[in-house]
């Protein structure tokens, strides 16, 4: 055997060793993107933020006193890791009228502390459908609304932020998104 292959054995061995050591505390792929990056793993992640799109607002029923809405929400993820939707809060006009404010889901408390499972996780292969439900009360006061309900042709117009972060919850730090969209 030749005496050669045992000395660059151990020395191979050595230079794995010194790599390792070097690189640790550094990440190889991006938790956020898909991307090949060498950089260390102790800062903030940059998080590719959430495309949040008005899916339909439908009227469920109508009558004289009462009409149900459901409203829904694409939520699509574009980076490579999951990331926990935690609130969508929006609010809801019909005719430049403010309707009402709602939310969907809870959001953390400061310092990142979740006191409810009431969230969301946004995967990145597939969009999310959130949908919500709200009632609107016939004061008689606004018979042009109640009328638009009636015949099915309101003019809605939906505001909003969504607020997400990572899913280990250690990374990302806390991100919103602001929408609007007329429909």
């Amino acid at each position: 055997m030749n005496p050669k292959i045992p000395v660059l054995g151990v020395i191979g061995a050595f230079a794995v060793v010194i790599l390792i050591i070097a690189y640790s505390g550094t990440s190889i792929i991006d938790d956020t993107s898909s991307e090949v990056r060498i950089g260390t793993s102790g800062g903030m992640s940059t998080l590719i933020p959430l495309i949040v799109e008005l899916e339909d607002v439908e009227i469920l029923n109508v009558d004289e006193r009462i009409a149900f809405v459901e409203i829904s929400f694409k939520v699509t993820n574009p980076n490579y890791k999951g990331v926990i939707l935690e609130m969508i809060r929006y609010t809801v006009y019909e005719d430049g009228m403010k309707i009402g404010v709602k939310s969907i889901g809870d959001r953390a408390a400061p310092g990142g502390i979740v006191s409810a499972s009431n969230y969301f996780t946004i995967l990145s292969d597939r969009p999310s459908i959130i949908s919500d439900e709200f009632t609107i009360k016939n004061n008689g006061n606004i018979p042009e609304l109640w009328s638009a309900l009636e015949n099915g042709d309101p003019k809605w117009r939906v505001t909003g932020e969504a607020y997400y972060n990572l899913s280990s919850m250690t990374a990302g730090g806390e991100n919103e998104v602001f929408f609007e969209f007329t429909k």
